[in-house]
């Protein structure tokens, strides 16, 4: 597993998602194919569940080293709550 992401990794990654949106943009005010924008839209979906994963991976690291002595059982019950309602 990797290591939990610096602000500067998730700062870039945003970045990159604003590209994208931006590029979507550009596209439609210059009449672009439909299927060249759906790509375009398809690289935003995929950066955002890429930054979506980087969360829930980040948020799994630290619940379970805040909680590994206290209560490491409810720790993952509640990572397990989060995949399940932010993966859809």
């Amino acid at each position: 597993m990797s290591e939990i992401k610096s602000k500067a990794d998730l700062i870039n990654r945003i970045k990159t998602i604003k590209g994208h949106l931006s590029g979507v943009e550009k596209m439609i005010d210059e009449d672009k194919s439909c299927e060249d924008i759906l790509f375009q839209i398809s690289a935003v979906k995929s950066s955002m569940n890429k930054m979506r994963n980087i969360f829930l991976e980040n948020y799994a690291k630290e619940c379970i080293l805040e909680r590994k002595a206290t209560n490491a059982s409810q720790a993952i019950d509640d990572i397990i709550k989060s995949i399940i309602k932010y993966s859809k």
